[in-house]
């Protein structure tokens, strides 16, 4: 082998020893990592609000929606990108069922244009509607409302999505502390919250083998603007549900929001088919 020929052979074995040991370095700096992406439907205030802000938190981009409050719902938006994640806001609205197949084409053209990605990641089913009614007074009309928002919308909005869901993916529904003890007023929306901690259970099963796994995150009281700010706005509400609780309080949203956001990261990967109260103990 002549001079030039054994140079070269001893480059490429150097070059080859230097590549081996320093492989992680290598990986680790020109590899691609896909940032995971959650979407939180009614992201726009309250717990909605605090879940995005949450799992953004995690290092996880954001796809939120908003029914009425675009302002509000931008205004979010600009928080998660000041944490350094990427996000935008879609608008839904749960009680038009007939839109939900626009919705889902909406978020697939989102995912390739504004991350050149065809699936996600997290779907956190949280737009809901709130009304203080008393059993006897609940018309056809608020039932078939809250039944679209809290049920039906949910559950072909989760069956429309599963095949755009990665694997290792997760889906948490919110649920409500009034599945497990009674309010006078709730029944037609502690109904539906119920409906939708059975079918979570049935996710869990059947979207296993997928890679899927499925929770129910049930708040208790919380002090947010929600069912036109009932807690907030009754005083003696609040402190006979506040006496209630062994902390002594009603929950803020980001008593929630935390819970939410864990549930969307690889410490929580075991936890499937499961219903996580945060209610702080009330009526425990």
């Amino acid at each position: 082998m002549n001079i030039f020929g054994d140079c070269l052979l001893h480059y490429n074995f150097g070059l080859l020893f230097w590549i081996r040991n320093h492989r992680a370095v290598i990986n680790k700096k020109y590899m691609s990592t896909t940032t995971k992406i959650a979407l939180v439907t009614g992201g726009s205030r309250g717990l909605g609000k605090e879940m995005a802000l949450s799992i953004a938190k995690k290092g996880i981009d954001v796809i939120l929606t908003y029914r009425s409050k675009e302002a509000d719902a931008l205004q979010v938006v600009k928080e998660i990108e000041s944490l350094g994640q990427k996000a935008i806001a879609l608008h839904l609205d749960m009680s038009m069922f007939t839109s939900l197949d626009n919705f889902v084409g909406i978020v697939k053209e989102t995912l390739k244009v504004k991350w050149e990605v065809n699936a996600f990641d997290f779907l956190i089913n949280n737009a809901g509607m709130g009304a203080t009614v008393p059993f006897l007074d609940v018309t056809e009309e608020l039932f078939t409302d809250f039944l679209n928002v809290h049920f039906k919308g949910v559950y072909f909005l989760t069956q429309k999505f599963v095949p755009i869901i990665n694997p290792g993916g997760r889906i948490i529904n919110i649920s409500t502390g009034t599945t497990r003890f009674s309010n006078p007023g709730y029944s037609v929306y502690a109904s539906m919250k119920g409906a939708i901690e059975v079918f979570t259970k049935y996710l869990a099963k059947e979207l296993g083998s997928k890679g899927i796994g499925a929770n129910v995150v049930a708040p208790g009281p919380v002090e947010t603007d929600f069912n036109n700010a009932f807690i907030r706005s009754n005083p003696q509400v609040k402190a006979g549900m506040s006496a209630a609780s062994p902390l002594g309080r009603v929950g803020a949203a980001d008593d929630i929001g935390g819970v939410v956001a864990f549930l969307c990261t690889e410490e929580a990967k075991w936890v499937n088919g499961q219903r996580i109260e945060v209610s702080g103990g009330i009526n425990t």
